[in-house]
């Protein structure tokens, strides 16, 4: 039957499904809003970076709240953004305690998820990948994963090192692909874009997807059923959204790239490598090619060392088991990424809040420090949620009973719209996020 998949239907199809989200932008996204009418409010974005082996056993700490809330030495780039931080102490996933090591910490760091070990490859889907599946919808690309450090696919002390180089699971058997360059990177938000339409293209789809119906196999039908119905569940959110207003006043800040594209292959420098991948974030929130994005400045047991901090007689492994100064320095590297996103997000205004406003930036690692401790994860989230998070506050689960990591998992896919029971070891949200 392959003269049916004839150029033309392909590429018909193929442009809805690239353009859905554009076509419901189209639709509503900077209407005119009737006088006296309130327009919607931007979406809600989230960002997880991740930063392997832990911090500075001493200086990993806040304390205080609002403008005067201090911070130890690991966190002073985050000192602009004191009332818009949460610090987060005591949280932590049992399943990563079985195997105390770096792999058998992080495979399971965004789901709670039981690791398979023996090589084997089974964890979880993570956070960011459920949000995709629903929430992701809404943007020509449903999630963005970037990293700064190849992934490792050896074996570990009886785990594999894949656990150790991906933090995001599309399903527990597969680690959704981590880009590392930059110029690719790029390439996915920007190239192929769907040129402008408008809903008769998609009513036109839909016809000949039915003509289509009649020629194929059962099992191409409930493949095309099960298209046809996100096709419609389009259709009606984007009727739902002209009737409540939503979405009509907002638009992107941004059409196209403001940056150039980066450079083919992977910087020498880190410094240039992870300040590139930082930038195609915030792009990327700032087009709303993606809402969801997962940046890994290094994997766990990494290999990275620092020549911009005059750090590098030892990679980052190594360094991360002694309390050194120039352990400190890395680790605030590490967070000026945080910083730099953060201050970048909040100069873009979007109605009477910023893009900082708008997201929730987590920074996190599978241990407290070098000494594999996973009792208790390093948390800080920097942002407003849409207006639903209050920051400059320090919250502390040290000494509750249900203190899963899980559970802030929750409570953030709340604030994006996405509002589930139970994931991973946790079955309620976090009530104080």
């Amino acid at each position: 039957m392959s003269h049916l998949f004839s150029r033309r239907t392909m590429l018909r199809g193929a442009g809805v499904s690239m353009a859905l989200p554009w076509l419901e932008s189209l639709t509503v996204w900077g209407d005119e809003q009737p006088k006296g009418e309130p327009g919607s409010q931007a979406p809600v974005r989230l960002a997880i970076l991740f930063a392997g082996n832990g911090f500075h056993g001493r200086e990993w700490w806040a304390k205080g709240d609002g403008a005067s809330m201090e911070f130890g030495r690991v966190l002073q780039p985050l000192q602009d953004f004191r009332e818009q931080t949460l610090f987060i102490k005591g949280l932590y996933n049992a399943e990563a305690l079985k195997g105390n090591i770096h792999s058998s910490q992080t495979g399971n760091l965004l789901s709670g998820a039981p690791l398979a070990s023996g090589g084997e490859i089974r964890s979880g889907t993570s956070v960011d990948q459920l949000l995709a599946q629903t929430y992701g919808r809404e943007t020509k690309v449903p999630s963005l994963v970037l990293g700064c450090e190849k992934a490792n696919p050896s074996v570990h002390k009886n785990y594999s090192m894949l656990y150790s180089s991906h933090i995001s699971w599309t399903s527990p058997t597969t680690p959704t692909p981590l880009e590392v360059y930059p110029a690719l990177a790029f390439d996915r938000l920007f190239k192929d874009e769907v040129q402008k339409g408008d809903k008769s293209v998609l009513d036109s789809v839909l016809a000949d997807a039915q003509d289509l119906r009649r020629q194929i196999s059962r099992g191409d039908q409930r493949k095309l059923d099960e298209y046809l119905d996100s096709v419609r569940e389009v259709e009606q959110r984007i009727e739902q959204s002209g009737k409540r207003g939503e979405l009509q006043g907002w638009r992107p800040t941004l059409t196209e790239p403001n940056i150039r594209r980066p450079a083919d292959g992977i910087p020498q420098d880190i410094a240039e490598h992870m300040r590139l991948m930082c930038d195609i974030l915030i792009l990327a929130f700032q087009t709303d090619t993606t809402r969801l994005c997962t940046l890994k400045l290094n994997n766990d047991h990494s290999s990275l060392r620092f020549p911009n901090l005059g750090v590098d007689y030892m990679i980052h492994h190594l360094l991360s088991h002694s309390d050194t100064e120039d352990w400190l320095k890395v680790n605030q590297f590490f967070l000026q990424q945080l910083a730099y996103i953060a201050g970048r997000l909040d100069s873009i205004q979007e109605g009477e809040r910023t893009a900082l406003d708008n997201s929730m930036l987590m920074l996190c690692s599978s241990m407290m420090s070098g000494s594999h401790d996973a009792t208790q994860l390093p948390v800080v989230l920097v942002g407003g949620g849409g207006g639903q998070i209050q920051g400059g506050r320090v919250l502390d689960y040290r000494e509750q009973p249900n203190r899963q990591m899980c559970r802030l998992y929750l409570s953030l896919m709340d604030k994006m719209g996405v509002r589930l029971t139970q994931f991973g070891d946790a079955t309620e949200k976090l009530a104080e996020i």
